[in-house]
């Protein structure tokens, strides 16, 4: 085991709660620290339910192909927790991220803190000691309350997608989630704003109008659009003709978009190099090699880490966009996830659908949950012990199929480090 690992799973000891939405103990830990947070490179802050990480692989690709560095920090993270945070465009080293890891433990001393609050601070602090020309930081629940939420006067921030999640501790209505999201935004500090339902957009105008806080509104402001194999982008500066994202699905035309329009209010960046070089793991990937691709050679392999409704509308849309192949889904889940709401746009799409538990989740759904989930969502529907078992059995009846293994990006972080073995 690693230093680092054996530093976080004492700070997963440090308080009782997972998430407890609340900025006193980080601005506590922040201010024991010297205030790392006032010595930031340039930051970008993106909040929203969809879309977020794969916005800031966008923005962070434009960026690095114009020849700038850029920290970035997002969570979770898949296989290893260094993923969460890049420090001037390399993962983070473990003997880095041990120091930054201990210095936040210690000066922490014992008081509550959850495990993400502590390990945002410990990305903060490695940010506030390294060059770059820009820190991109994405929200990790909400945005109001959010251990991201301290930085004074951003550069810029933007809102992608607003749906129905984390309804638990963000609100059970789509306005107040909005609100939530929408407490990124500060005063005098221009917004990028994604599509958005009406009732969403009318919660950020109001709080950017209170906030003197100028919003470029896709639709309004900005357009973004496929044509004729192509990507399109218009705004008042002028019209970009560039080649479709690089990450698959149409929902990432809408992604691309509030990318391309935080680099051009920036002034920053290369557009080419945003659409082309992004890089965005478990989601929507292709799972070309491996130990679980060998399982299914003659299979097309696909990973994405989705569990919303939002999400099961954007495979929907990605999987009918694709040539007619037979296609199975694998499905795990959490059981704070809307799991009807996810599969119930997959429905007509999908051949049948195994259902698995998340191996190491507490929270997961059992398999069987999952699958009667499955059945009542209109699913021929089973169980498999592990994945192993669920592509074998598919491997039997369908060798050539079309796999998509969905419904948590903790069971895609799982295959991931399944597929290196």
């Amino acid at each position: 085991m690693a230093k680092s690992d054996i530093i976080l799973e004492r700070m997963m000891s440090l308080h009782p709660k997972i998430i407890d939405l609340t900025l006193d103990r980080v601005w506590r830990l922040l201010d024991a620290l010297g205030n790392p947070q006032d010595r930031l490179p340039p930051v970008i802050h993106i909040a929203g339910t969809n879309g977020k990480g794969s916005t800031l692989a966008m923005i962070h690709a434009g960026l690095e192909g114009a020849g700038l560095t850029c920290h970035a920090y997002t969570s979770p993270h898949l296989v290893r927790f260094h993923e969460r945070i890049r420090v001037a465009g390399d993962l983070i080293s473990e003997p880095t991220l041990t120091e930054i890891l201990d210095r936040c433990y210690q000066a922490n001393d014992g008081a509550p803190i959850t495990y993400f609050e502590i390990t945002t601070v410990a990305a903060i602090l490695a940010f506030s000691e390294t060059q770059a020309d820009f820190t991109l930081l994405e929200v990790g629940l909400g945005g109001r309350l959010d251990a991201t939420n301290v930085i004074e006067k951003p550069a810029i921030t933007a809102i992608t997608p607003v749906d129905m999640d984390h309804q638990q501790f963000l609100g059970d209505t789509l306005p107040e989630i909005a609100a939530e999201k929408a407490g990124i935004i500060k005063r005098n500090t221009l917004c990028v704003v994604g599509p958005q339902h009406d009732a969403a957009l009318d919660v950020i105008e109001d709080r950017a109008m209170r906030l003197a806080a100028p919003l470029r509104v896709h639709n309004q402001h900005w357009h973004v659009y496929r044509e004729h194999g192509r990507l399109v982008f218009q705004d008042e500066m002028g019209l970009l003709d560039l080649k479709l994202p690089v990450l698959p699905g149409p929902h990432q035309i809408q992604n691309a978009g509030i990318a391309l329009a935080v680099l051009r209010e920036l002034g920053k960046g290369n557009p080419d190099a945003a659409m082309e070089r992004a890089e965005w793991p478990g989601r929507l990937q292709k799972i070309t090699d491996g130990a679980l691709k060998a399982i299914v050679p003659d299979a097309e392999l696909w990973l994405d880490g989705g569990h919303n409704p939002a999400a099961g509308r954007a495979l929907a849309q990605t999987l009918s966009a694709m040539p007619n192949r037979k296609t199975h889904i694998i499905c795990g889940m959490l059981k704070t996830k809307d799991i009807n709401g996810f599969l119930t746009p997959l429905r007509d799409l999908t051949s049948a659908m195994t259902a698995i538990s998340i191996p190491g989740e507490a929270n997961t759904l059992s398999a069987d949950e999952t699958a009667k989930a499955g059945q009542d969502a209109g699913f021929d529907a089973k169980t498999a012990h592990d994945i192993e078992t669920a592509l074998s059995d598919i491997q039997k009846t369908s060798p050539t199929a079309r796999i998509l293994i969905c419904g948590s990006l903790y069971l895609a972080g799982h295959v991931l480090r399944k597929n290196e073995n």
